[in-house]
């Protein structure tokens, strides 16, 4: 199948991309800035931005010979040049509806689990996007399934390398949120492999991407721990007012993930049933116990 990849240079979209190369189907992948020098057979590189193409006209180019779309584009914060209402909302739905007018059957949408009670940016523009899609399926236009993953964990992602990070600390001081509140982790490699698994066929609306397990966010950081050989570390929780003013101080650093909203995400479980990835992929997603020793199969 001929697939356009949007975000293909990013954490999840480089992960689908070498799945999808791995099994042979031709890409024109998406990069905001000039285009790479295509080194990989079957790979070609397009210029294509989802904070300046807002328009279906700017898309149907794009899409000429192409059987299927996946839109991994996401961002976590508000930056110059690439506000999250056009990055998750206004472009996409550029897209969605140039790919009903161009006859594009099958697109993926890589959305997120856990925002449908949530009242952030980032929790409305993904919901956005998810409704204006799931439209334009029930009008019969196209073919469309919305995966909603928990915490994708895995090489080259910024909150994998921050879990990390925090997991060689003897001490932890988080906040009670990040005590408290269930996750359910899963491997990126399962996110790709769900991509490549679900272009050729009718799937769901919306599939949960989520790992075996349900734990506390604070027992993920404690199993990554025990996964390098540390002993347990000792976890303290940070008040909720310096919760509070941390999340504010991360406001004004855009360069990393913390801050009001990324607070305000991490206050409702993130869980799901994971039975429907499992029958999807034949198989148990990989559990969180065994990321590090699988961390090379990316």
């Amino acid at each position: 199948m001929n697939i356009l990849l949007c975000g293909a240079h990013g954490f999840i979209g480089r992960h689908v991309l070498e799945r999808l190369l791995s099994q042979g189907h031709p890409v024109r992948a998406t990069s905001r800035t000039a285009r790479p020098r295509s080194e990989k057979p079957g790979l070609e590189w397009i210029q294509a931005d989802f904070s300046r193409d807002l328009s279906a006209k700017d898309w149907l180019p794009r899409l000429q010979g192409i059987a299927a779309v996946i839109n991994a584009v996401g961002v976590l914060r508000d930056r110059p040049g690439q506000p999250m209402e056009a990055i998750h909302h206004r472009g996409p739905v550029a897209l969605f509806e140039a790919c009903a007018e161009a006859g594009v059957r099958r697109v993926l949408q890589i959305s997120a689990l856990g925002i449908a009670g949530s009242d952030t940016r980032y929790a409305r523009s993904k919901r956005a996007a998810e409704a204006h899609l799931l439209a334009l399926q029930e009008a019969g236009r196209l073919d469309a399934t919305v995966l909603q993953p928990s915490i994708v964990f895995g090489p080259g992602g910024a909150s994998s390398e921050l879990f990390l990070s925090l997991a060689r600390l003897p001490l932890l001081i988080l906040p009670g949120a990040a005590l408290n509140t269930r996750v359910q982790p899963v491997a990126v490699q399962d996110l790709a492999e769900a991509c490549l698994r679900l272009l050729p066929r009718t799937g769901p609306p919306q599939l949960a991407a989520v790992g075996p397990q349900a734990l506390r966010l604070s027992d993920f950081i404690a199993s990554l721990r025990l996964q390098q050989g540390r002993p347990p570390a000792r976890m303290l929780r940070l008040p909720d007012a310096l919760s509070r003013l941390s999340a504010r101080i991360g406001d004004h650093l855009p360069f990393q993930p913390w801050g009001r909203e990324t607070l305000a995400l991490l206050q409702q479980d993130n869980t799901a049933d994971p039975a429907p990835l499992r029958q999807l992929l034949d198989r148990d997603a990989r559990s969180p116990t065994e990321f590090l020793s699988t961390w090379e199969d990316a």
